[in-house]
């Protein structure tokens, strides 16, 4: 790696504060929030929206969309339309 051209790489401690779950990593991003961290260190602290422990792909609770019912309110809400071009 050429020198003095890469950001620094350090710990930072990744925060979703809606599961309540941080994690410690190294990484490049930066942040002025810090946090005391179960080491005792303290590090920056990053939130972040959705994690491993929010997501509906990993937790397990993803909705199943009804696509059959979408259709058929389509199709009540505005009429088949497949018929229309042989009545030309």
């Amino acid at each position: 790696m050429k020198p003095g051209i890469h950001p620094p790489y350090g710990p930072v401690v990744f925060r979703d504060r809606a599961a309540d779950f941080a994690f410690l990593t190294r990484s490049t991003a930066t942040s002025d929030k810090t946090i005391e961290w179960e080491d005792g260190n303290t590090y920056p602290v990053i939130d972040v929206e959705i994690s491993s422990a929010s997501h509906p792909f990993y937790t397990g609770t993803a909705r199943v969309l009804d696509t059959a019912g979408r259709v058929e309110r389509f199709e009540r809400r505005y009429g088949r339309r497949g018929s229309r071009g042989a009545a030309r």
